[in-house]
């Protein structure tokens, strides 16, 4: 066929494919286990042919004849060769892995293991009968890295019976949750849903080891939680975490290289990485970079697959994800919530909320969970939910989203619903004492009404069964259960490889925002004017000597604030990002720490080269290549210890307002206290001097350009040859670190 372009258009797989036999027309049904293979009979190789995935859809993007023409020609290859493996596979063996995309959706996923196949499971041999001139080795590559076997994965049992969360507000104790219970097993999708401020976050936190439950008990393969499960489990938080200039495949690659284990090599790793972004869809935009608020960046649905990306990465065995598809258009919330059933069919227990699925959202989960105001108002199959409420009463009145009806119940609405007899009873009964108060009459019960109703008949008609399935043992070994109770944590690399992954991640992530066209400007800019004010000063004149020294304390000031209110912003804006992945134990706080202070040196001493090169010669100072290079040698000594300050109190505060304020009053006090322009201090308040950056760095420029320092520009303090003020300013480099550090342990043991 030839499109209006004169372009070939590709067979798809049906086409390709000879009709298949009647008898197998009937595809047998997947059923979820806890292993990661499926096993498919023959008889399934016609219904898998037609299943689209979704590389395919991206054949109709781009723009230009040219790119048409080169992106369909190799997508075209790639369909070629992933068919004519999966028909290899299936005619061959009989056996596939599970695929669970629909042609609908447009999307495939097979779950990737931490170990390739051996080299000889797809030989050129076995792939001669199927040899064409439209294959080459990139696609045969990219078909074969989708194509890996799930490594079998630890399968995880979750119970969870009357837990019970409680925050102080006020002082005074709030229930959060009572007495909630429920199960999931592997190959499930567990949803919980409820209206805003049910519980739902607060329930998947404390049963994903991010939150610790006031009373209850919550189990996994029947133990309770380990140090150790740290490592099984995935936690996708509500917002996307990320770094905003990093691309979709260095953000999928460092979390590789930090999270799996360390008997991968480097390259097992990176190629883990690879796997994920063909599994996850996400080859197109791999080299764009994920984006912000001001930066342009991937889609909301490439957004959220990444985050999930970063959590199935490690074959995790437990995966949490809180509102997958909230701010999503229903067609992509539709591939996320298909995307997490293909998880859970490689044995994975998927535990989700949702706040207000579509009707063929609601009907993919296998297990449900109904909230209200803290309350359990439903759990058991998603499947049986409507038939149990319409045994108490509650039917809806016209044709809606099950959904919708849920959420109506669970907050009181009974709109459009049939009330029970026992709650128009109540009514009935509320409106007689109304009417000889003369007060207005309720029509319809009241939502505290609902909800007592929708919690008792809960209790008393399921709740027991259920409690009484959580009571049974589990049929697992002994092996599993010490698997699980393991208090070792294990990290995935040493700490020197830590430091260093962390060192790299930092550079690239934010060399934008050092380097980006404003700040250089503004440097330039800056120095220029200088230059300009202070163009060949005379120092042989008094007046041009204090001219001078006004020049050397501005460069102290200007590069004792500039860092400051650089630093302040460090850990604030990461706090989200720290708190996502110390939960994960991606790596030790100390090497993040000392990764991200140093990461930011180059970065911090590049634009001072500039400004110095500039202002020195322009304003005439000594030109004398030692003087220079001690110049700049001061200089970055009080970049160094005014960046210390900044770290420090934005480590303190954790609050970019707070820190704000109170850097603006520090560093103007030191400016003051710098020796410039109050020159005999009153002796209650001369200490004050001793912790200024300012005054140390000014100290030792004048020393650099004048030796002796005139008595004009000396302070009430004798300049010696400047030991004690370097002492002084290494002293703060580490003093203000070690603080900031220790302010960050401090958080985590509160977070904790």
């Amino acid at each position: 066929m030839v499109d209006g372009n004169g372009g070939t258009i590709g067979r798809s797989k049906s086409d390709q494919l000879p009709p298949a036999p009647a008898s197998a027309s009937t595809a047998q049904s997947l059923s979820r286990t806890a292993s990661a293979e499926t096993v498919l009979s023959t008889a399934d190789v016609a219904s898998l042919s037609r299943k689209s995935s979704f590389g395919k859809r991206s054949a109709s993007g781009g723009s230009g004849a040219g790119g048409n023409s080169h992106g369909r020609s190799h997508i075209r290859k790639s369909r070629s060769a992933q068919l004519k493996l999966d028909m290899e596979d299936l005619v061959s063996s009989g056996a596939a892995l599970s695929r669970a995309s629909s042609a609908s959706l447009g999307f495939s996923f097979t779950f990737t293991g931490f170990t390739p196949p051996p080299q000889d499971m797809m030989s050129s041999a076995e792939l001669a009968p199927f040899s064409d001139d439209d294959v080459d080795l990139e696609a045969a590559d990219t078909t074969r890295r989708k194509s890996l076997m799930a490594e079998p994965t630890l399968p995880i049992y979750l119970k969870f019976a009357e837990v019970k969360y409680r925050v102080a507000v006020k002082g005074t104790p709030r229930e959060i949750l009572s007495g909630i219970s429920g199960s999931a097993s592997p190959g499930e999708v567990l949803a919980m849903m409820g209206p805003s401020g049910s519980g739902k976050t607060t329930l998947l936190s404390m049963l994903g080891g991010r939150a610790t439950a006031a009373d209850g008990c919550i189990s996994y393969n029947d133990e309770p939680f380990g140090k150790s499960l740290k490592r099984r489990i995935g936690f996708v938080t509500q917002d996307d975490v990320l770094f905003t200039h990093l691309t979709v495949k260095e953000t999928l690659t460092y979390a590789a290289l930090l999270r799996l284990p360390r008997t991968m090599t480097r390259e097992q790793k990176k190629e883990r990485a690879m796997d994920i972004i063909y599994e996850l869809g996400l080859e197109r935009c791999q080299d764009t970079m994920i984006g912000g608020s001001f930066v342009r960046g991937v889609s909301g649905g490439e957004r959220k697959r990444v985050c999930i990306g970063n959590e199935i990465i490690i074959n995790p065995s437990l995966l949490f994800l809180d509102e997958p598809t909230s701010g999503l258009d229903s067609t992509t919330a539709l591939r996320i919530v298909q995307l997490l059933h293909d998880i859970a069919e490689t044995g994975k227990t998927v535990i989700t909320t949702i706040h207000q699925p579509s009707s063929r959202l609601f009907h993919k989960f296998d297990k449900l969970i109904l909230l209200g105001r803290g309350s359990l108002l439903y759990f058991g199959k998603t499947a049986e939910a409507m038939p149990y409420f319409s045994s108490i009463g509650c039917n809806p009145l016209i044709a809606m989203n099950p959904a919708e009806f849920l959420l109506d119940l669970a907050n009181g609405n009974t709109n459009d619903v049939s009330v029970p007899s026992e709650l128009d009873d109540k009514v009935h009964m509320e409106n007689q004492n109304l009417q000889d108060t003369n007060s207005k009459i309720n029509l319809r019960p009241s939502a505290q009404d609902v909800h007592e109703y929708l919690v008792d008949a809960y209790e008393h008609r399921v709740a027991y069964k259920e409690k009484k399935k959580l009571l049974a043992p589990l049929p697992i070994s002994d092996d599993m259960k010490a698997t699980i109770t393991s208090s070792k944590r294990e990290w995935g690399t040493n700490w020197c490889q830590q430091y260093s992954i962390l060192f790299c991640r930092g550079l690239k992530e934010r060399r934008h925002d050092y380097l980006s066209w404003m700040r250089i400007t503004q440097v330039i800019a800056t120095s220029i004017i200088l230059g300009l004010l202070w163009w060949h000063s005379d120092p042989t004149t008094p007046k041009g000597l204090q001219d001078q020294a006004g020049l050397l304390f501005f460069i102290a000031v200007f590069w004792g604030f500039f860092p400051v209110f650089t630093a302040i912003f460090t850990f604030p804006q990461e706090r989200a990002m720290l708190n996502k992945e110390r939960a994960a134990d991606m790596y030790k706080l100390s090497a993040y720490f000392l990764a991200r202070t140093t990461s930011d040196l180059p970065l911090d001493l590049f634009l001072p080269v500039i400004f110095m090169v500039i202002v020195y010669f322009m304003a005439g100072l000594k030109a004398s290549a030692m003087r220079f290079f001690l110049s700049m040698l001061t200089v970055f000594l009080s970049i160094i210890a005014a960046q210390g300050l900044g770290l420090a109190i934005g480590a303190t505060l954790l609050d970019i307002k707070k820190a704000t304020t109170l850097a603006s009053v520090t560093v103007m006090t030191f400016m003051l206290a710098g020796g410039f322009f109050v020159k005999r201090v009153p002796p209650f308040i001369s200490w004050l001097r001793y912790l200024s950056f300012n005054y140390h760095t000014y100290r030792l420029l004048l020393k650099v350009q004048y030796d002796p320092v005139p008595d004009i520009l000396m302070t009430s303090v004798p300049l010696d040859n400047g030991v004690t003020e370097v002492g002084a300013l290494v002293a703060m480099i580490i003093g203000y670190r070690v603080l900031a550090y220790l302010s960050l342990r401090r958080v985590k043991a509160s977070n904790g």
